[in-house]
């Protein structure tokens, strides 16, 4: 009997989530996502507006992500502790206030502070996923996962695109006007769309928040996973954030529409999502998640060689790209079927995680272009990688007795 009613609530769960619900929510993640790297290929563009050095515009795209980061570690979880929708459309419409407040500061001294906000405040992504998770059956749970990166991963790539056109043809601001009204249409799409939920934990925000380090340390699993989504998000950031300081330099002179066309490479990668999300059902995710790392480590050679020739680094940007958005396509997947009612706080932990070290990138990727130009920007990325690497060649902590 016992068995039944669960088949059933999972018959149930899965018609919750339709088709047409579950590419809906990978398109607002996308969208909301985007605010996180608009600023990349815009950032020698705010340079020349305020008249600073490089090293002082890099804080731009590291205290966005630093924001993102403590985000997901205080604010996620109460997506276990509060109704999903309502924290969903909350974030959605704060994220609309501080784009619009980017796009108004006079200064980098207000700029500093409002990317933090800026990044702080945009939460809806990592929402939407363990919502879709939490709507899906068990047997759906790797497909769901794959289209909800998709839609990331698109917004991640289409975010760069239009910021370096809308840069060039009308300078940075009305970017961040565009991504204010942007979101400002989302919110009221979503509040209409998205299904409302039953809250998973019942306590208090104190113990929520206990609960959450409780998951790190008794979770070897979810800590490795960690490990991993740090480093090849680390290395990602280090690249991209620095890759205008290459364009501009004078062996290539080019400028942010260029660096999102590049950007266009890795919607590639993201197609690959949904299948490999799939694939992970049938092939354990350690094991792609390792087969990846390796592939984004071996495209740092290619990348290195790319900084005399656009062709070599548009190889290298395509299996880098491949090698880090599926690794992550995988991670997750792993780590989703550790607690089925914690979908939040396990999203906290890892991805709190995942964008330390993307904080961590984006501010080694600047101090070594600063310090050893290219070739330094490069290491930085392989060396991440290569932490990575050593990590999965030691013993898998699921199989430890």
């Amino acid at each position: 009997m016992h068995s039944t009613l669960a088949d059933q609530a999972t018959i149930e769960k899965s018609a919750m989530l339709s088709s047409r619900l579950m590419w809906f929510m990978s398109t607002c993640a996308g969208i909301g996502i985007a605010n996180l790297y608009y600023n990349q290929p815009l950032l020698a563009l705010i340079r020349n507006t305020f008249k600073v050095t490089e090293r002082e515009i890099g804080w731009v795209p590291t205290l966005t992500q630093i924001g993102y980061a403590l985000g997901m570690m205080f604010l996620i979880p109460l997506g276990d502790m509060f109704e999903r929708k309502r924290l969903i459309v909350l974030f959605s419409a704060l994220g609309a206030v501080t784009a619009l407040g980017t796009a108004l500061a006079p200064s980098l001294y207000v700029l500093l502070p409002a990317s933090f906000l800026y990044g702080l405040t945009t939460m809806t992504p990592q929402l939407l996923v363990p919502l879709a998770i939490h709507l899906s059956g068990n047997e759906q749970r790797g497909r769901v996962v794959g289209v909800m990166i998709s839609g990331i991963l698109m917004g991640i790539l289409v975010a760069r695109v239009i910021s370096g056109f809308l840069g060039d043809w009308f300078g940075w601001r009305a970017m961040f006007t565009v991504a204010a009204a942007l979101m400002t249409l989302t919110t009221l799409v979503m509040y209409w769309a998205l299904p409302g939920t039953q809250p998973t934990y019942h306590g208090s925000y104190v113990g929520l928040l206990k609960s959450v380090v409780q998951l790190f340390r008794t979770q070897p699993v979810l800590r490795e996973s960690c490990l991993f989504g740090a480093m090849l998000f680390g290395s990602f950031m280090a690249f991209w954030s620095s890759l205008i300081y290459l364009f501009r330099s004078p062996t290539l002179n080019l400028g942010p529409r260029e660096v999102g066309l590049y950007a266009l490479i890795g919607a590639v990668a993201a197609l690959f999502s949904p299948p490999i999300g799939a694939l992970t059902e049938r092939i354990r995710p350690r094991r792609v998640t390792g087969a990846m790392i390796g592939i984004a480590l071996a495209s740092y050679g290619i990348i290195y060689l790319g900084q005399y020739n656009l062709l070599l680094l548009a190889i290298g940007v395509l299996i880098m790209d491949l090698g880090v958005q599926l690794g992550h396509v995988a991670n997750q997947r792993r780590v989703f079927g550790l607690v089925p009612d914690g979908q939040s706080r396990v999203q906290t932990v890892y991805m709190f995680c995942f964008f330390i070290g993307a904080g961590a990138g984006s501010a080694a990727g600047s101090w070594a272009w600063t310090q050893f130009q290219w070739e330094g920007v490069c290491s930085v990325a392989a060396l991440m990688l290569g932490v990575a690497a050593l990590r999965w060649l030691a013993p898998d902590p699921a199989q430890r007795s």
